[in-house]
């Protein structure tokens, strides 16, 4: 009953004093929406990242010369310096690692156009010249047609597999398989399509070209204009199974720094990469994000709680005789403690319970202009329940002793 009547006289003094109270609900508002709402727009990113991430597969790994994911903390002028990774290293995982079944190459191209008679694509294909390792280890399967072979990548085979959106643009009425087509003015043969497969990120996981690997050396060469180095091959690496996936890591290490002449005191000069990894990798670029709307809440939450703290002195105040009536017929300083202490719990949670929800709405604004889904974070809405709760407790616990400490005689005395 207490706790009804706690709530009933705290929703009284809220429309008694409603300037004091909104400003200070405000303050309230302020403080749990912009934690809740950086909570939520970092939790719809990654939980968009991680889904998207999974075009990697959940046994598969990536080895590269460069570093993956957002990570700043790189010497690049190191990185620059160490050398390609190349096919022959990936022949030489495929033979000697016994924990993968798949080992794929990759060199990509960004920048391309196709055409087909009057009909072209814009100037953003993006080119990969792999095996055909590269559906299975990247999750993305021919729809329509055939992959490439191993006998395409010996031969060097002028011979492709287009994206979902290619074939749409190239071949919207007629069955794209057979027909030759020109990429950047060189001439191949269409065997297959890849299903369609859309990215929230904005990755081209359909609009781009799969040809042999060794076609694209002989077409592209190897020197990389964009990074103005030699070309290095993206490896991607399947292990046999999930549990043999740290095996295989290990495996593969060894391999690649025994053909590449690593010494043993030497770092690696390729970087592995999984999908967690780079899940971790963007969880420490936000990590101080998250720290400073963090601070800024507390701030707010703190201002806040002075405010409260006075309404509740205020409230003390007008109320002196109807604590000494209470006091008079009965009522302990215990009961009165609670009272006022629940009033200053109700009076946060109110700003609170707003506070989450319009934090909830701010973060999940980005999903309305792109393909992210919502997302509503419900630990950080009992956190934040939680923290206003605590600072309901911290800074009314002084008025509410205050109020429980009067003289019940000098309260019904109170003018």
């Amino acid at each position: 009953m207490i706790w009804i009547e706690a709530f009933k006289m705290a929703m009284g003094a809220i429309r008694a004093h409603k300037l004091r109270s909104s400003l200070t609900l405000v303050g309230i508002i302020a403080g749990v929406a912009s934690i809740i709402a950086v909570m939520t727009g970092i939790s719809v990113i990654q939980t968009t990242m991680e889904q998207e991430m999974t075009v990697l597969g959940s046994t598969t790994f990536q080895v590269q010369k460069w570093p993956a994911g957002v990570n700043t903390d790189v010497d690049w002028r190191k990185i620059q310096q160490r050398r390609p990774i190349t096919i022959a290293n990936a022949d030489a995982v495929r033979a000697k690692v016994k924990t993968v079944n798949l080992v794929g190459a990759e060199l990509w191209r960004f920048g391309s156009t196709a055409r087909f008679k009057d009909r072209s694509t814009n100037s953003n294909l993006t080119l990969c010249g792999g095996t055909k390792e590269y559906p299975p280890n990247n999750t993305h399967y021919v729809e329509f047609g055939k992959n490439i072979t191993d006998e395409d990548v010996r031969i060097g085979r002028k011979v492709v597999v287009i994206g979902y959106r290619v074939a749409e643009e190239l071949f919207p009425f007629i069955d794209p398989i057979g027909q030759v087509i020109k990429v950047d003015g060189r001439r191949y043969t269409v065997i297959g399509v890849f299903e369609e497969k859309t990215s929230a990120l904005g990755g081209n996981y359909d609009n781009y070209i799969l040809l042999p690997v060794t076609t694209f050396q002989r077409g592209y060469g190897m020197w990389d204009e964009g990074r103005g180095s030699e070309r290095s091959v993206n490896m991607t690496v399947n292990a046999i199974s999930a549990e043999l996936v740290d095996a295989a890591i290990e495996e593969t290490r060894a391999v690649l720094r025994l053909e590449r002449g690593v010494a043993p005191r030497d770092e690696d000069d390729f970087t592995i990469f999984t999908t967690d990894s780079l899940i971790r990798s963007f969880n420490q670029a936000t990590e101080g994000v998250k720290i400073g709307a963090f601070v800024i809440g507390i701030v707010a939450l703190v201002v806040a709680g002075i405010g409260i703290m006075n309404i509740m002195l205020v409230s003390v105040t007008e109320r002196t005789r109807e604590i000494g009536i209470r006091k008079a017929i009965g009522a302990k300083r215990r009961h009165i403690l609670l009272q006022f202490l629940l009033e200053a719990i109700v009076l946060c949670n109110v700003g609170g319970v707003i506070g989450v929800a319009v934090g909830f709405g701010l973060g999940n604004i980005v999903t309305l202009f792109t393909d992210f889904a919502v997302n509503i974070p419900l630990n950080w809405a009992v956190i934040g329940v939680v923290f206003c709760s605590s600072v309901g407790l911290a800074f009314g616990l002084w008025p509410a002793m205050k109020a429980s400490k009067l003289a019940p005689i000098d309260a019904l005395g109170y003018e």
